[in-house]
């Protein structure tokens, strides 16, 4: 499984971190970055979650 993000989409409020932040980073910029783009299989549903909370729809998954 990978996860994307839309970046004109993503208010970078960080929602996506708190779930998984071995996956999802926000810089100083408040620029949203995918750590790990092959979601490893032990974090599929915390990167499920992430998408799920997120308020924007920016995440997906493919």
């Amino acid at each position: 499984m990978k996860v994307s993000v839309d970046l004109d989409q993503c208010e970078a409020n960080g929602i996506c971190v708190g779930f998984a932040p071995d996956v999802f980073e926000l810089d100083d910029d408040d620029q949203l970055h995918i750590l790990a783009e092959e979601v490893p299989a032990d974090r599929r549903a915390a990167v499920e979650d992430a998408v799920a909370q997120c308020p924007k729809a920016a995440l997906k998954l493919l």
